[in-house]
């Protein structure tokens, strides 16, 4: 078995890509050299896969709340009833179809309840040559609908009344209210296997049954792989399962090894000791250096998949901001018109971001709609001027604008540690005091965050990723005592007809109609100018040329890295 590369031969491997020379690596067993890994010389070849740290476990659904970022191969290992493609589409893999609205699979009824039924397809079985029944599903319902786990009340759980199975291959799921994103639950609602946990779970405590070896290095799933080995701290194997519901895997093996330091991680994929690595491992620095290196050798592919929301916070809190004058609506437009998305992402990803005005990625098939809905923006200093004379301030000597008391617009843009990050902000930093705005760069570090109360307080912008969902600008989402600071929405902006259209939203099942208040709810944040979507910033995934299959994702809502991996194969 081969090795990983250490660390100390991250300065020879990084200088051999620099100059765009064949590895120093000398040929492997599987027939790689040159200028990247060539077609292997057997059709078994492990496919080697780097992923961010040791996975906590590998069930598609949380049992327990876990912190971090780590990436769980939950696609690897897991088949739910559904699954989102990289578009975001909702396909069927267990369940014959999806539940279709004003039919038997779909019912509303008068009191405000539903009811969906998926019919399981026939055959299913657990890695372990159990059969899959629809039992399975109800028993996982009553697991992770104890409130002693903490999944209880999140969406769907927290939705469903009971989940019953009148024949083995029928799945009932009676809803408390109605609830549009029945129709697809992806990984948000899993199977369990009864004949193994149900005794378990009725003799243990909750503490007891979560440490449950099940979960780790026992796991039994439905996915296109099983777990044959796990090696603690270092990786983990997967073969090919012959009764995957959509097909055996074409590639019999895999490795996951698990690497959290990007340089790492390059050496060992220019070296061909890694095959595909995972995101979020890499940016764009580390998939540019790949296709220098890969270049003359036809070595490999980076896939770039824009789905990491970035957004601008104003936090409007009267006491806590920095500025009063952040406050001013037409001052927040004025530093949004300062604000070089373009720019930023040139600079920061060799134009490969993608530029949005909007929360929802404009990789939906609807984004035609909620264009027409909203105003663009671009870089405009001379607009920026304009608005900040109509809100009564002008442009000192220093070229900085001054109130009428003489005092400058002063504000900062934080963002967390890192050097991705500060490197983010130094750009917008720029920007907005090239636009006539005296502020300053921010950085806030790990520890500062981790504490929920510093993230809400944060006095003037900040830049932030993750937020992508609607949800994340309601009211109820703002951090506060009452919520132990806890909500994605950190400035405090709150609308009320923003309040009332996502509660619509979240009630309204009719899919053009749910479009139409989207379309609502973008005008309504983009005319407040206090929460400014900046950019989708890319994930990054390379995979060596010997490998077929690996996707792009195109939003935010779309599966993982490993998507469609019972296809993949080598090339021949």
């Amino acid at each position: 078995m081969r090795k990983i590369v250490s660390p100390l031969l991250l300065p020879l491997v990084a200088a051999l890509a620099l100059a765009a020379c064949a590895p120093a690596v000398p040929a492997t067993p599987s027939g790689e050299q040159g200028g990247g890994p060539a077609a292997p010389t057997a059709p078994q070849r492990t496919l080697v896969m780097a992923v961010r740290g040791e996975p906590p476990s590998l069930a598609a659904q949380e049992l327990v709340a876990f912190s971090g970022s780590l990436q769980r191969p939950r696609e690897l290992f897991n088949a739910q009833l559904d699954f989102r493609d990289e578009r975001a589409v909702p396909r069927a893999v267990l369940a014959e179809a999806l539940p279709q609205l004003n039919t038997d699979t779909w019912r509303v009824f008068p009191d405000g309840r539903m009811e969906t039924t998926h019919k399981l397809k026939p055959n299913l079985t657990w890695h372990d040559g159990t059969a899959v029944s629809a039992e399975d599903f109800a028993f996982a319902w009553r697991v992770y609908a104890t409130p002693d786990f903490g999944q209880s009340t999140t969406p769907p759980i927290g939705q469903m009344e009971e989940v019953v199975a009148p024949d083995p291959r029928t799945v009932v799921i009676r809803w408390r209210q109605l609830y549009p994103d029945a129709v697809s639950l992806d990984r948000d609602f899993q199977a369990l296997p009864r004949h193994i946990l149900e005794q378990p779970f009725r003799d243990l405590d909750s503490i007891a049954f979560t440490s449950h070896p099940f979960w780790t290095f026992e796991y039994v799933g439905l996915g296109p792989y099983r777990l044959t080995g796990w090696e603690p701290g270092a990786f983990l194997l997967g073969g090919a399962f012959d009764n995957y519901v959509l097909g055996r895997p074409k590639i019999d093996q895999i490795k996951l090894v698990f690497i959290t330091d990007p340089q790492t991680a390059l050496a060992n994929t220019m070296a061909g000791e890694v095959h595909l690595v995972a995101d979020p491992i890499f940016g764009v620095p580390e998939g540019l250096t790949l296709e220098q290196h890969w270049a003359q050798g036809q070595g490999g592919t980076v896939l770039y998949s824009p789905v990491g929301m970035r957004t601008s916070v104003v936090q409007l809190r009267p006491e806590h901001v920095e500025s009063p004058a952040l406050l001013d609506l037409r001052v927040r437009k004025a530093v949004r018109l300062g604000l070089d998305s373009a720019s930023a992402i040139d600079a920061l990803t060799g134009g490969k971001a993608v530029l949005t005005h909007t929360i929802i990625s404009p990789g939906v098939d609807f984004d035609a709609e909620i264009e027409r809905a909203i105003q663009k923006y671009s870089y405009d200093p001379r607009q920026a001027q304009q608005l900040m004379e109509e809100a009564g301030f002008r442009k000192g000597p220093d070229g900085f604008f001054v109130g009428g008391d003489g005092k400058r617009v002063e504000f900062s843009i934080a963002s967390s540690a890192g050097e991705r990050q500060e490197q983010e902000v130094a750009v917008y930093v720029d920007s907005v005091r090239r636009a006539g705005f005296d502020v300053s760069q921010r950085v806030v570090s790990v520890q500062q965050l981790r504490d929920p109360r510093n993230r809400a307080l944060i006095p003037g912008l900040q830049i932030r990723g993750g937020a992508d969902e609607h949800v994340s600008y309601t009211s109820e989402q703002i951090p506060g005592p009452d919520n132990r600071w806890h909500g994605d929405n950190r400035g405090a902006w709150s609308s009320a007809e923003y309040d009332r259209l996502h509660r619509d939203y979240m009630t309204t099942l009719e899919p053009p109609e749910r479009v139409r208040q989207v379309a609502q709810m973008e005008r309504t944040l983009n005319q407040d100018a206090a929460v400014v979507p900046l950019m989708f910033n890319v994930y990054t995934v390379p995979h060596v040329a010997a490998l077929q299959g690996p996707v792009a994702r195109h939003t935010p809502l779309a599966g993982d890295t490993f998507l469609h991996v019972h296809q993949w194969e080598w090339r021949p």
